[in-house]
């Protein structure tokens, strides 16, 4: 008998804190709990508004399920995308912004919600000295957004992300070809500086990346061979000759004319090297070959005479 009244007891305080936390629900946990859409969708809106986010997605993520299909679901989804981008969750925004333009294409608010997938991707853009597939994507989604929109009052402002975007890859160009240069690798600091130029025509870093080149080629030059230092010189001529061509007033020209007036002056040394070395070998060949005649006279055996 004692031990069931422990039990009754027991039973008894449970029921009381259930009780009690369900006395504690706040208003937002009955009405999540709820199976008043209407009102959800109300105080959605309301939260939203009030720049509630978080607990306007609550509501939203659940409002989404419940709607699809019916015609408050395009409102709904766009509401909910927006959410996401005020939180700052730009991944999970740009999906949801993404998907409505995929499934309202013929909404108003398919040009907007188009346009900040893009921008989506803008703001996960990393700084340049990191991978730049965002970067990329930004451009791509963004110049997309030109083609379908190009009246759009958003255009002029997608031109200019598109154009900090490229700034950025530009840069990152730039410092991944010098980062060659300062590590030694002069021939990869050659062709990553001609690469981004290439790549880049129009880019700020051009008179920068044609300097660098000449360096880069001229230091190349000396740490060769000497058989082919001539020729890596003439190159580095070359380009000191075209960056002087197309800088004149750079701050670079006195640089550029000492690299082109060292290689000049080492190509002399070389060839100076090169023909003393030629003597050399040829005197090494002429004694080498006379060894051998005198060595093939005293191998000959003398015919006896009869």
């Amino acid at each position: 008998m004692f031990k069931n009244k422990r039990i009754i007891q027991t039973l008894a305080i449970l029921l009381l804190v259930a009780v009690g936390f369900s006395g504690c629900k706040s208003k937002f946990e009955k009405l999540r709990a709820s199976n008043d859409t209407g009102r959800k969708y109300q105080e959605a809106i309301r939260l939203y508004n009030n720049g509630k986010y978080t607990k306007a997605l609550v509501l939203f993520d659940d409002l989404v399920k419940l709607y699809r299909g019916r015609p408050e679901a395009e409102d709904l989804n766009y509401y909910f995308a927006f959410t996401n981008y005020k939180l700052g969750d730009y991944a999970t925004a740009r999906f949801h912004f993404k998907s409505f333009t995929d499934t309202y294409p013929g909404s108003p608010k398919a040009e907007e919600c188009r346009y900040m997938a893009a921008y989506c991707y803008y703001l996960e853009s990393p700084v340049y000295s990191l991978d730049q597939d965002n970067t990329l994507k930004a451009i791509e989604s963004l110049q997309l957004f030109l083609n379908i929109y190009p009246e759009s009052d958003r255009a002029e402002e997608a031109s200019g992300l598109i154009n900090d975007l490229r700034d950025k890859l530009e840069r990152k160009s730039y410092e991944n070809a010098k980062l060659y240069l300062d590590m030694g690798d002069y021939l990869a600091a050659v062709i990553a500086f001609e690469n981004s130029l290439r790549d880049y025509p129009d880019t700020k870093y051009a008179e920068l990346l044609e300097y660098y080149k000449v360096e880069a080629q001229y230091k190349y030059a000396l740490n060769s061979s000497d058989r082919r230092k001539e020729e890596r010189f003439r190159t580095a001529i070359e380009f000191s000759e075209d960056f002087v061509s197309d800088y004149p007033d750079s701050k670079y020209i006195k640089d550029a004319n000492e690299f082109k007036s060292d290689a000049e002056k080492k190509i002399v040394a070389v060839k100076e090297t090169l023909a003393a070395l030629a003597v050399l070998q040829k005197e090494a060949e002429e004694r080498m070959k006379k060894r051998e005649e005198e060595q093939t006279l005293e191998e000959t055996p003398i015919s006896p005479q009869g």
